[in-house]
């Protein structure tokens, strides 16, 4: 109920409006229609909708590709991280991701710039991959387990290399060709084949 009576609220904000430049009025206006317009175009949802689709079978293009790769060679594999993840997840059932979890360790050990998390960096990985009875050993010979040891004294980036170069050839002869052969792969490689033969189906 509108109230004209002195003091009254309505009364007042209708003076305070009134008060106002009358641009201001008319700026406020056009803003209410302009966000009306806005609320009334569904489309604009489904454009944002459709973007983020396309983004996301873009990605799923680009991962199917990299499927069919990871078998052209293992330094395919290893250059991807959804190959190196499923590779990982492989090496799990056969409870040899040790070997996997070092190359990757040295990888990243490469990187390191000080000197001083070098060289415990070098001890960390010594004690829990190379040396004899540690947590999480790997396959290498006494040779070149002796040959790491001894690189620890002036720890480098590539102290580690003989030890890693032993792991990833191991991995390449004996696990690879298996996970290539596996129930997981060979389903990954049915799934992508299949999506290939609808896409071309349908164009």
């Amino acid at each position: 109920m509108s109230c004209w009576a002195p003091g009254c609220p309505a009364l007042s904000m209708c003076r305070g409006l009134a008060a106002l430049p009358i641009t201001c009025l008319e700026r406020a206006k056009d803003l209410k229609t302009r966000l009306g317009i806005l609320l009334q175009k569904p489309e604009l949802g489904h454009r944002i909708g459709t973007s983020s689709k396309l983004q996301l079978g873009s990605r799923r293009r680009d991962s199917s590709q990299d499927v069919l790769e990871w078998r052209e060679s293992f330094d395919q594999l290893l250059k991807s991280k959804s190959g190196v993840t499923a590779f990982h997840t492989f090496l799990k059932t056969e409870f040899s991701e040790e070997n996997l979890d070092f190359w990757l360790a040295c990888e990243d050990f490469k990187k390191t710039r000080s000197k001083t998390k070098l060289a415990s960096k070098a001890n960390r990985i010594f004690e829990e991959f190379v040396q004899s009875e540690a947590p999480r050993e790997v396959n290498i010979d006494h040779e070149t387990r002796e040959i790491t040891r001894k690189n620890l004294s002036g720890a480098t980036s590539a102290c580690f290399n003989e030890a890693q170069a032993k792991t990833r050839t191991l991995m390449e002869k004996d696990s690879y060709p298996r996970f290539l052969k596996s129930a997981s792969y060979q389903d990954m490689t049915r799934q992508v084949t299949s999506r290939g033969i609808s896409k071309r189906s349908h164009t």
